[in-house]
């Protein structure tokens, strides 16, 4: 639909077993359309893109530039087969573009630097095989693409109708941006800030030595600008940026407070204590061991995302014993 005059909200739906879509945005100007996320590549996601499009009396060779806010496959996924029918150009951070190869082409090294991460923060031998190659899956569900441009943090990208800043918000992913439209107050916010859920923000050999520390930086990076309306990759646009970045804020800061409870009774690895924490609060709540191996995976990233962020702040240290990292309050 059109969600305001010239910007088009396309749904593209994530494969099937999976339940979610991505909110794909085409920008309609003089000087031909610019396209924010694509979502997984897959032939029924193609298709409802192309339907979209087609709804809104749209075409595909109208579309010059490709913006990915992120390469994670829900909105990176198909850009390339997007770009085989109309020829746009592709653009992204640098810090991401650095990260393609890696992940998706010579990916090798990269999961034996995951298997490595997550043995030295307590996950056991016989579950080490599943959660190391629980991501391996999605590469099936992407089109890599390397960049034909690549941007950097103030850069801005027009058609001539919008002219979008680049905001560079790291945490999410390291390279992750939102787009800025100043003359209206609009916000595409990709992962960084949704409305109805929290975007994942864990460790990993990508993310660097602190993604949590760098997502909530981003977000008060955000407050420096007048915004009236944010569409983000995932649910509902709103308005009231400050007050969602608050309760943001607020999760996390209750989430500390829970990890030093933890940390209270004693030293624990990572791992220990993702086993401890209810899991998906937003629908009532789960154990770690009723999770799949992705969903356990992520939930052991963050567990130490929010570790290390404590450490980053003082309240928390870890030390080494017998090649496991064991975290302790330092309160």
């Amino acid at each position: 639909m059109e969600v305001i005059n010239g910007v088009h909200q396309i749904k593209v739906p994530f494969p099937k077993g999976l339940s979610g879509s991505t909110n794909a945005y085409v920008i309609a100007g003089e000087k031909g359309n610019i396209l924010i996320d694509s979502g997984w590549d897959t032939p029924e996601t193609l298709w409802a893109f192309r339907e979209g499009l087609k709804a809104e009396n749209l075409k595909f060779q109208d579309i010059k530039t490709i913006i990915i806010t992120h390469i994670h496959p829900d909105h990176y996924g198909l850009a390339g087969k997007i770009k085989q029918l109309c020829g746009a150009k592709v653009a992204m951070h640098r810090a991401e573009a650095e990260l393609i190869d890696s992940r998706y082409k010579d990916f090798a090294e990269l999961i034996e630097r995951v298997e490595d991460e997550l043995k030295c923060n307590g996950v056991p031998q016989e579950e080490l095989l599943d959660l190391k190659n629980a991501s391996l899956w999605m590469r099936d569900f992407v089109t890599f693409e390397q960049p034909d441009i690549m941007l950097n943090d103030g850069d801005s990208v027009g058609n001539g109708s919008f002219k979008l800043q680049v905001i560079r918000t790291p945490g999410h992913s390291p390279g992750h941006i939102c787009l800025y439209e100043s003359r209206r107050r609009l916000l595409f916010s990709g992962d960084h800030v949704l409305y109805e859920t929290n975007p994942v923000v864990g460790c990993n050999p990508q993310s660097g030595d602190n993604p949590l520390g760098d997502y909530l930086s981003s977000l008060q990076k955000l407050k420096d600008f007048k915004i009236s309306f944010v569409f983000p990759g995932h649910g509902p646009t709103f308005n009231g940026l400050g007050l969602r970045v608050d309760r943001i804020i607020s999760l996390h800061d209750e989430r500390k407070k829970e990890l030093m409870r933890f940390l209270e009774s004693g030293l624990k690895t990572a791992y220990q204590i993702a086993q401890e924490t209810t899991w998906e609060a937003d629908g009532g709540g789960v154990t770690f061991d009723s999770l799949n191996s992705w969903d356990k995976r992520l939930a052991v990233m963050k567990t130490i995302a929010s570790l290390k962020l404590l450490a980053s702040e003082g309240s928390a240290g870890s030390v080494e014993m017998n090649a496991v990292f064991f975290y302790v309050s330092t309160k």
